[in-house]
């Protein structure tokens, strides 16, 4: 029993925590939950760090920046909420790109607005 991938986006783990928390509302109604759906429901609600709908919103605001050319990148790094430079060129470590200290102090002071 394959599947075939009909459409691909990268989602933050905040998005992906609000998808499984509406799968599940509808499957308890139904029967009760695997081993499975329950351990990755609780790992998405553990290291989803904002609210699906802020985590969109900063999502689009560093695909904005010219440093953050894609969409993989702009996930990443609102899945990890860097607070230091370090962390920001971890995420970039594969990329082509070497980043000057004010591109990432700009990624920097625009993650930290959406920091709770």
């Amino acid at each position: 029993m394959f599947k075939e991938v009909k459409e691909f986006e990268y989602i933050t783990v905040s998005e992906a925590k609000e998808i499984v928390e509406k799968i599940v509302q509808k499957r308890q109604e139904v029967a009760e939950l695997s081993f499975e759906t329950r351990k990755a429901l609780r790992h998405l609600r553990n290291f989803a760090k904002l609210p699906a709908d802020k985590a969109r919103e900063l999502v689009n605001e560093l695909m904005k920046l010219p440093q953050v050319k894609k969409r993989e990148i702009a996930v990443k790094l609102v899945d990890i909420l860097p607070r230091v430079p370090d962390e920001i060129r971890i995420v970039y470590a594969k990329e082509e790109v070497n980043l000057k200290p004010e591109e990432i102090e700009e990624i920097l002071e625009i993650i930290s607005r959406y920091r709770e």
